[in-house]
């Protein structure tokens, strides 16, 4: 079998080319093709590795991880929590800017496209890449956890002082996989309305990110999307 070649930003090929040659991801890629001939799939094919394309290996300075893509047409576009422009905000989003207002006084955007994150090194990545329309966790355990493990690994291994941001259970099984002793690991519940008053609400994520960021000599991250 021939080995998955996708289109991915260099450093980040470089980093993950074994992945991309295993067995496991091979299998991965024929699910996703039967996939395509029977659901719709999102996100759309050339925005399924989106996140690694804006935030490339080099500039990694934050990590988010949410699960797996939203499941309503239109809305996923490669970046954990973020919609393109026009879009309406799910209600995760919302919450996350209402403790990014709470935190640092920023106005709540008009739209949820949070790209401009990800291009100052925030790399947004859901667990899982790709989900089928309307149902969500519809591919869980086909070898994307594998594949998102590797790369939080890669990221705690061969980089310093990046701020892993694990907003729920799930982000949080992962910890494990960061060295605290060289990175920031900051928790909090899902921003979900069904847990974000249960710990996400006063987090103060931003504003403890961007202290870290300066600690270690690096540029603050503008979250301001205006």
């Amino acid at each position: 079998m021939q080995p998955v070649n996708p289109i991915i930003e260099a450093g980040w090929k470089e980093v993950l080319m074994n992945e991309f040659r295993s067995p496991y991801f091979s299998t991965l890629k024929e699910f996703l093709v039967e996939e395509k001939k029977r659901y719709t799939i999102y996100p759309p094919g050339p925005l399924i590795f989106n996140a690694f394309r804006h935030t490339p290996f080099d500039r990694v300075k934050v990590v988010v991880l949410g699960q797996d893509p939203y499941h309503g047409r239109g809305q996923a576009h490669g970046l954990c929590f973020s919609v393109p422009q026009g879009i309406p905000q799910p209600p995760s989003l919302v919450n996350i800017f209402k403790e990014l207002h709470s935190d640092l006084g920023i106005p709540v955007p008009r739209h949820g496209n949070l790209e401009k994150w990800a291009d100052q090194g925030v790399l947004l990545i859901n667990a899982i890449l790709t989900v089928r329309e309307g149902q969500a966790g519809s591919h869980h355990n086909k070898g994307w956890e594998t594949f998102t493990s590797r790369v939080i690994e890669s990221i705690s291994e061969e980089k310093e002082g990046v701020v892993f941001l694990f907003w729920g259970r799930y982000a949080q099984a992962k910890e494990n996989l960061v060295d605290g002793t060289r990175h920031l690991i900051l928790k909090a519940a899902h921003p979900s309305p069904l847990s974000a008053h249960n710990g996400f609400f006063g987090c103060r994520h931003f504003s403890r990110t961007n202290e870290f960021l300066e600690q270690q000599g690096k540029s603050r991250i503008e979250w301001n999307l205006g």
